[in-house]
């Protein structure tokens, strides 16, 4: 049983939300999976398929773009999801996105391409079975995207939808030990492993 961190558009690996995750799994790193993604969606996708190889015990844990690869590996694979303000339509979405862009946390540039827009739609999952294999947290503060399309698209998936927040999850924290829970571990556990 393993969490696996697909970080979004423009992140990485260092991402605040990864690196809380880490935290908690200090004593586990077995269990704990932060890739850092390429940009081009397949390539991704392959990646995490080639040399993380998730399975059914497995939870990914996807935010923004993350989370529309978690939602397609999840259908793929039969495992659990939480998408934590997840892009539903990546590819409309980043489309405006077409051209040089800069990494979040390295600043190193990289371009993103029509062809990744295209590729993109292949990763959009019409519509998820198995809702509850599915935990959604949702902000209506999301400047970025629109949580009412989160909750409609996760209908019948468990739902946290946050007042306020932002896209990033400032207080993600403060849903944590929920994440863990719906995954299988038991926080309270997990806490006393930080500590000791």
């Amino acid at each position: 049983m393993r969490l696996i961190y697909l970080h979004g558009f423009r992140s990485s690996s260092r991402s605040f939300k990864a690196r809380l995750l880490q935290a908690r799994f200090a004593g586990l790193a077995d269990r704990f999976l932060a890739p850092d993604l390429p940009v081009e969606p397949a390539a991704a996708i392959a990646q995490v398929q080639r040399e993380i190889r998730p399975v059914v015990s497995d939870t990914l844990v996807g935010s923004s773009l993350g989370g529309c690869y978690a939602t397609w590996l999840a259908e793929q694979v039969g495992c659990k999801a939480v998408l934590l303000n997840p892009a539903v339509r990546p590819a409309r979405d980043l489309a405006m996105q077409i051209g040089p862009q800069t990494g979040y946390h390295d600043g190193q540039p990289f371009e993103f391409r029509q062809a990744y827009v295209e590729q993109l739609r292949g990763y959009e999952v019409a519509q998820i079975t198995r809702p509850e294999r599915y935990f959604l947290i949702a902000a209506q503060g999301d400047e970025v995207l629109d949580w009412r399309e989160m909750v409609s698209h996760f209908r019948g998936a468990r739902q946290r939808v946050i007042p306020g927040s932002d896209h990033g999850l400032s207080d993600f924290a403060d849903w944590i030990d929920e994440v863990l829970a719906f995954a299988g571990f038991d926080p309270e556990v997990m806490a006393k492993s930080i500590v000791g």
